[in-house]
């Protein structure tokens, strides 16, 4: 991962210190904008699977607003003003990819893997992801990650294109700019990832806004411990960005005993019940074959294998050579803008 740290951070960099220094909000959801205009073309825009992925985030949205006017959350959480994080610009996408995952960039869009929706085997599976996605957006992870980063300025690499050829001789340019932006933005986010500390925080936010808004604060863990059953916890702790799958699950049950007696008053139905969940999922899994495949689309999926891993510490090599091309486009986009 060396390289494609590297690669990242000198082009993370450059983006910051051309914006005047440390990462404001305003910048983040900008070039948030930036990757989402990447990601589109595997967006689902089916209204069932798209709806009810938005119930689900609204949910925690509208806990976490009331949460904030209690003042609730870390420092970093007060650090600017934090309307935008509950307006309904804040959208959550269900995405047409393989790749086990979930990601935000830290602005108004959060992303749930389709491939990760059809794993699922709950709602409360669901909805802790959810939740836990939008802990990190809540806490300014990505803010923070990125004024971690521009210390390492400095480094440059260089690396070839890949929008060009995506395009094809008729429409090289076209894909060249619109891949290229986005891979440009999408590299700071490969590069950052998020800390071990980012990541504890992110599931004690996600935690907390999952309990108060009626989910079974017991199976917060149950992803996690999915993950564990389908062998994906076997990087060491030490060795990884991420908490142990593990030690999430342990945890959660430390929190889980640390409720007070009234959580039981904050349960509350689920937005889909059992039946209509396993409908839904196997709705996503017809849909998502049934999506065309073009070049467009093909390259969103790239960005998408590319983003580290909020569920997994597992590194996989698809990963590592998704992140190699993104950043050999983001490189030519740079080169192409001086």
């Amino acid at each position: 991962m060396f390289y494609f740290k590297v690669a990242a951070v000198w082009l993370v960099g450059l983006s910051v210190l051309a914006t005047g220094g440390c990462a404001t909000d305003k910048a983040v959801i900008s070039q948030a904008q930036d990757v989402h205009q990447g990601l589109a073309p595997a967006v689902m825009s089916d209204p069932q699977l798209s709806g009810y992925i938005q119930a689900v985030g609204d949910r925690v949205i509208d806990t976490a607003k009331e949460l904030d006017r209690q003042q609730y959350g870390p420092d970093s959480h007060r650090s600017e003003q934090s309307d935008w994080m509950f307006s309904n610009k804040m959208q959550f996408h269900l995405v047409n990819s393989k790749t086990l995952n979930a990601f935000t960039t830290g602005g108004e869009h959060m992303y749930i893997y389709s491939a990760l929706f059809e794993q699922c085997q709950s709602e409360d599976e669901l909805a802790a992801v959810v939740a836990h996605e939008y802990g990190h957006v809540y806490g300014r992870h990505v803010q923070k990650g990125m004024n971690r980063q521009k210390v390492m300025l400095g480094v440059a690499v260089g690396a070839g294109a890949a929008g060009y050829v995506a395009g094809g001789s008729d429409k090289g340019g076209e894909y060249a700019g619109m891949f290229g932006t986005a891979a440009l933005a999408a590299s700071q986010f490969i590069g950052m990832g998020y800390t071990r500390k980012d990541e504890n925080e992110a599931d004690k936010l996600g935690f907390t806004f999952y309990t108060h808004a009626g989910w079974e604060p017991k199976h917060f863990a149950d992803f996690f411990q999915h993950m564990i059953d389908l062998g994906l916890d076997t990087t060491p702790q030490m060795l990884s960005d991420h908490p142990s799958l593990k030690s999430r699950v342990e945890q959660v049950k430390q929190w889980v005993k640390e409720l007070p007696p009234s959580a039981a008053q904050w349960r509350r139905p689920p937005v889909a019940d059992a039946a209509r969940f396993a409908a839904l999922k196997q709705h996503s899994a017809v849909v998502s074959k049934q999506t065309p495949s073009d070049q467009s689309l093909a390259k969103a999926q790239q960005l998408l294998a590319a983003f580290p891993s909020c569920v997994s510490p597992v590194e996989t090599q698809q990963r590592k050579q998704a992140q190699a091309e993104v950043l050999a486009a983001a490189q030519k986009e740079q080169e192409r803008k001086k």
